[in-house]
């Protein structure tokens, strides 16, 4: 147990899947793990734990924002010893080429500041995913109907942003989406030695202003968790 974390010892497994929402989290469990039980209540960031195909997995809320998930992915790597951190979030799209409902995997992360600055100092970190799930998530989209692209990412540490300045000299570079946790769960899980990756479905379009209806969320985030897990076990 920790202080954001009620889970008590084996509750956690070695493979964990975070979503931003702790609702989705919920779903997530019900839907995809077998003998799915709730590990975590605390702060109502809900944790479960269950089996998929066989494997033990664990899905955990992280909350929004680059801190909280800063804080759920220490204490899930240093008190409970996780070892493959995947997230499993929204995006906004940044590119014409991406449209709502594709899924990106977030191949690095740019960011203007993260909880992590003070480790670096002057010093530009360019926090990236793990290539063995990169690569597995590159393949296990290839097999499904879902249009996928694998690149760059913002993650913005606010989420009402006033500056249309940097999104047009960030879509000009090429990135394809914009969240707000990605870029701190790698940073943190390179300093542990953890395997890292966010895949991201595209709910919104920063460019074009279209936005997934929300009765419509649901089947297009279970390609998003279905690629994850897939990843996690090739």
């Amino acid at each position: 147990m920790t202080i954001h974390i009620g889970a008590g010892a084996g509750d956690i497994a070695e493979t964990v899947l975070m979503p931003g929402d702790p609702y989705r989290a919920k779903w997530a469990a019900e839907r995809f793990l077998e003998n799915a039980r709730c590990v975590n209540e605390t702060r109502g960031m809900l944790g479960f734990t269950g089996q998929w195909r066989g494997n033990p997995v664990t899905i955990q809320g992280s909350g929004m924002g680059m801190p909280s998930l800063s804080i759920y992915a220490n204490e899930l790597i240093r008190d409970y010893d996780a070892k493959t951190l995947i997230r499993i979030g929204s995006a906004g799209g940044m590119q014409t080429s991406v449209a709502v409902r594709d899924v990106v995997l977030a191949m690095t992360a740019s960011t203007i500041s993260t909880p992590s600055l003070g480790f670096f100092r002057e010093m530009n970190y360019a926090p990236c995913a793990d290539w063995s799930l990169l690569s597995a998530a590159a393949a296990a989209a290839a097999g499904k109907s879902v249009t996928t692209h694998v690149g760059g990412i913002y993650s913005s540490d606010v989420f009402y942003d006033e500056r249309p300045d940097l999104t047009e000299q960030l879509t000009r570079h090429g990135v394809l989406a914009v969240e707000m946790e990605a870029a701190e769960l790698y940073t943190v899980a390179a300093r542990h030695g953890r395997r890292a990756l966010a895949v991201l479905t595209i709910s919104d379009h920063l460019l074009t202003g279209e936005s997934l209806p929300s009765d419509q969320r649901e089947r297009s985030f279970s390609d998003m968790v279905e690629i994850a897990l897939e990843a996690a076990f090739a």
